[in-house]
């Protein structure tokens, strides 16, 4: 395939997957870091959208010693196409013992949502989603973990949307290449001592001398696990709207749950309320309680976000103060 006709078929199938999933009356937004990837994202939104649709904003966590030079080339860039640019900086929590890469990210997807922007579009392609995948399984994730990165998901009052999840990071540079566009490279993204770019730099090229298909096949169980995690979600949800009265369900009658049927319920309620789940162990635990606690426990379990506490035979969520 010639570029000239890998950069028609991601302009179409960009075209279509906006045209499927949002309102001729949608506001929309573009996460811009001025990496390759959303650069290539922000053109071909700005080919498939309307003018006056699309704003851009960009997200300067001060980590690098070039996170100036990044905010300037993103602001000249959408001077120059045309597009609105919101900037945003923001304090990364060290403390947080989620390690830096993910305290990043955190603070990221909350200036996202600070923003307010109904739809946001984010450039994650079919690679990322293969590290991710591995990424979340080396850390023993479950089925949602695995299920990994979702072409659409809600998140708050937003929804985030990933258009070139099924493509690979080969024809985002040939695209970028025919194009002739051009975008700034974070010197960070070669340093394998953090662990997404020791999976990218090391990890998958090795794979992919044995397994050349292997960042489709990895995807592709993603999408299997994201389609078992919708179905468990949807049992929770029926198992809670059978066994929950107002916002508490009564322990004696989550005890007629069979214990991973329990914990998933507990997960997906979590999930909803938007809370970060706790790690698999201390879930176990807290659901061997529920099980089996005698007259007058009452089991409970601390987390960042706030506590699940049985009061009088009724597990209930308390949010921490500020939620």
């Amino acid at each position: 395939m010639t570029p000239a006709e890998v950069a028609a078929g991601l302009q179409e199938a960009v075209a279509a997957f906006v045209a499927a999933r949002t309102a001729p009356s949608d506001a929309l937004c573009v996460g811009l870091s001025g990496g390759r990837d959303s650069v290539v994202l922000l053109h071909l939104l700005g080919a498939a959208v309307a003018p006056g649709r699309l704003t851009a904003i960009h997200v300067n966590h001060g980590l690098s010693p070039r996170a100036e030079a990044w905010s300037e080339f993103c602001a000249r860039l959408c001077a120059d196409w045309g597009v609105p640019l919101v900037q945003r900086r923001v304090e990364i929590d060290r403390s947080a013992g989620e390690g830096l890469e993910a305290a990043a990210r955190r603070a990221r997807y909350r200036a996202f949502a600070d923003h307010g922007a109904p739809v946001l579009f984010l450039a994650h392609h079919r690679d990322d989603q293969a590290e991710t995948l591995l990424f979340n399984l080396l850390r023993g994730t479950g089925v949602a973990g695995a299920g990994a990165m979702r072409a659409e998901r809600a998140q708050g009052g937003q929804r985030i949307l990933r258009p070139l999840l099924a493509v690979g990071g080969d024809a985002i540079a040939a695209y970028g290449a025919a194009a002739g566009l051009a975008w700034i490279d974070d010197e960070s993204n070669g340093d394998t001592a953090l662990a997404r770019n020791f999976l990218r730099h090391e990890v998958m090229p090795l794979l992919a001398s044995r397994f050349p298909a292997a960042s489709a096949r990895l995807a592709a169980a993603a999408a299997h696990f994201a389609e078992a995690d919708h179905l468990l979600a949807e049992l929770a949800a029926a198992d809670w709207a059978a066994l929950a009265r107002g916002e508490g369900v009564r322990v004696a009658v989550l005890r007629t749950l069979e214990g991973p049927r329990l914990k998933n319920l507990l997960r997906w309620r979590l999930r909803v309320l938007g809370w970060r789940a706790p790690a698999a162990s201390r879930l176990d635990e807290f659901a061997r309680q529920l099980r089996q606690a005698g007259p007058g426990r009452r089991p409970q379990l601390v987390l960042p976000d706030g506590e699940m506490r049985v009061v009088r035979g009724v597990l209930a969520w308390h949010p921490a103060a500020g939620r």
